[in-house]
């Protein structure tokens, strides 16, 4: 089973939770780190472990930033890592899996799973300080799921009028990988 490893400039992770009852915020975190063994002929037997860095978390309002780095949400000077680690690979179709895995949020860990899909993967140059030190295989996958943050212990939130609420409970997870293989 080969080794590949997220490139961090090309991976991403993006959430989306409802707002003031009417619509959805998108936040990112680009950067996203880890480590995947593939193989496109046997991709059951698969597993990826990633890490994202929690204080990178950017939706382009400063101030909102901050409160969700902040100990109301993510609290990221306490907890600066949030991680995923696969437990099991079921195939859904040719190019497409549930991965099941343990997700940690402000030290909670809790059972997560994603739909991925496979997109493929190609011979590309690798290019370091200006020279083409290539070729590498690269890969690509995207992955989409659904968390209650409750769950992990992000519970801030602020009751409006006739019942409705700043922060809806349920996010969106959105995760975009391109993996370079090692070697």
């Amino acid at each position: 089973m080969a080794k590949w490893f997220f490139e961090p400039g090309h991976t991403a992770a993006e959430f989306c939770a409802r707002h003031m009852m009417v619509t959805e915020v998108r936040g990112h975190f680009k950067n996203v780190r880890g480590t995947l063994l593939f193989d496109a002929a046997n991709p059951a037997a698969s597993s990826v472990e990633a890490v994202i860095d929690a204080a990178a978390l950017w939706t382009g309002e400063p101030e909102r930033d901050a409160h969700l780095k902040s100990a109301d949400f993510l609290d990221v000077e306490k907890y600066p890592k949030i991680t995923f680690k696969s437990e099991r690979v079921e195939m859904t179709g040719a190019t497409d899996a549930i991965v099941t895995g343990v997700l940690t949020i402000r030290g909670v860990t809790r059972p997560v799973a994603l739909n991925v899909h496979y997109l493929g993967q190609w011979q590309t140059p690798w290019w370091e300080d200006g020279v083409d030190k290539g070729p590498k295989m690269r890969a690509g996958f995207s992955a989409t799921g659904s968390i209650n943050r409750r769950d992990f212990g992000v519970s801030w939130n602020a009751t409006l009028d006739r019942g409705g609420v700043v922060v809806g409970n349920t996010v969106q997870i959105t995760l975009d990988a391109e993996a370079v293989m090692e070697g």
